[in-house]
């Protein structure tokens, strides 16, 4: 892997997929067999496509490709593709998923919408400025359909049935105060959890657990890759500057992923109800972590904020409270065998993000444009972070993998919440 161009002016108008899987050589499998299929890698702030329809505002006016330009070198995920595709590679993955449209234009890590103005870095919305203020109505909503929904669709595809989902994204140097970052951070707690204890009301349906976003993953995951790349010399650190903000595709993935479980249960003691189509919408509603459904959104508006349906809806609706009723009283009366199981459960998917600091990947130019790869740096994190999933896959989950499961029952074995209460 040589020497890469002159990345600073690297961006297309050629239209391509929003999302698309990057192909490597993968090396032979390092774990076990039964794991060949529990991994995948994605990138989404590492795209460089902005559709020639987006670079004329809602007014007809031609946004400043200048200003343009500068917003996108200082918003996209540079390196974040190379250390993909090596960490791909080392885990024995013959691709990568990477969102191809430009993270200035569109988002993925957020909730659908136009950020409001003055929205701190980890509230925004998926469209950004300048195309935010800018954008007339069709465009936005032709934006959203075209290209998120399209990325959450190939995402969903991908990552369900994982074990273990690893976004990779780069970021700068410095933090806005000055203060140099670390030079690794391992993401995997959500932001609500960390500020208040609890995810902000009306984000996620009430019924998903706010205990399980306080962490995404495996607690052994993060302490394993500290150690292996600390070791290395590469400092780490867990949470910070960044937080998983709930629309992050981690967070998402987590509500629907115990939504998919509970329902599987549920059915389990409630066969009836697999064909009910007041249930299927209710599972539907509670599914819809990307709030891009519109039948899911007047569901919740009625259920938890007594909204009027339109007419032809109030029967339907009334009929999908009842099966919500029946949902919410089968947890509470299982509460701890619901919730512990599945916060425990060695089968919980897996998801959580990798922070590496641009300079690491990059030389960079005085106004911190990155100008050449530096692929031995950059494949030497990579391959920290490979070597750690690895040693977790064939020595820290052992105890995951019993056939017992008895032994299983004793809470000797760490989940991704962690160490079960005694």
């Amino acid at each position: 892997m040589g020497e890469a161009p002159n990345l600073a002016l690297t961006w297309t108008t050629t239209p391509r997929p929003p999302a698309e899987f990057v192909s490597v050589e993968p090396d032979p499998l390092p774990y076990a067999e039964r794991y060949r299929d529990a991994i995948s890698v994605d990138v989404i702030h590492d795209g460089d496509v902005i559709p020639e329809s987006y670079l004329v505002d809602g007014q007809g006016v031609p946004f400043d490709r200048a200003e343009l330009h500068a917003a996108y070198v200082r918003e996209r995920d540079w390196g974040a593709s190379f250390v993909a595709a090596r960490l791909a590679r080392r885990l024995g993955l013959d691709r990568f998923l990477r969102v191809t449209t430009a993270r200035v234009l569109l988002d993925f890590g957020r909730f659908p919408g136009a950020t409001r103005p003055g929205a701190p870095h980890l509230r925004r919305s998926a469209i950004n400025a300048p195309f935010a203020e800018r954008l007339r109505f069709s465009q936005a909503r032709r934006l959203l359909e075209e290209h998120y929904d399209a990325i959450s669709e190939t995402m969903d595809a991908t990552i369900r049935g994982r074990l273990l989902k690893i976004a990779i994204h780069t970021y700068d140097r410095f933090n806005p105060s000055g203060t140099e970052r670390p030079q690794v951070s391992i993401v995997s707690r959500a932001l609500g959890y960390q500020m208040d204890g609890e995810l902000p009301y009306g984000v996620f349906d009430p019924l998903y657990p706010d205990i399980l976003a306080e962490f995404t993953v495996d607690r052994i995951v993060p302490s394993r890759l500290s150690l292996t790349l600390e070791r290395r010399g590469v400092p780490v650190a867990h949470n910070y500057p960044y937080l998983l903000p709930e629309g992050s595709p981690e967070v998402r993935h987590q509500v629907w992923s115990f939504f998919d479980w509970l329902e599987a249960r549920f059915q389990a003691s409630f066969p009836a109800t697999e064909t009910d189509p007041a249930y299927q919408m209710v599972w539907r509603m509670l599914k819809d972590t990307n709030m891009r459904q519109g039948e899911a959104g007047m569901l919740r508006a009625y259920i938890h904020r007594f909204r009027r349906p339109p007419t032809h809806y109030a029967q339907p609706f009334s009929d999908a409270e009842d099966a919500y009723r029946h949902l919410q009283r089968f947890i509470d009366a299982n509460d701890r065998a619901v919730v512990q199981e599945y916060r425990f459960s060695s089968d919980r998917p897996m998801s959580f993000g990798i922070e590496v600091r641009k300079d690491l990947i990059h030389e960079l130019d005085a106004q911190g444009r990155p100008v050449r790869l530096v692929p031995e740096r950059a494949a030497r994190i990579a391959d920290g972070i490979a070597d750690a999933v690895i040693a977790y896959l064939q020595e820290d989950r052992v105890m995951h993998d019993v056939d017992d499961p008895a032994l299983a029952r004793t809470g000797r074995w760490y989940g991704p919440g962690g160490a079960p209460n005694k």
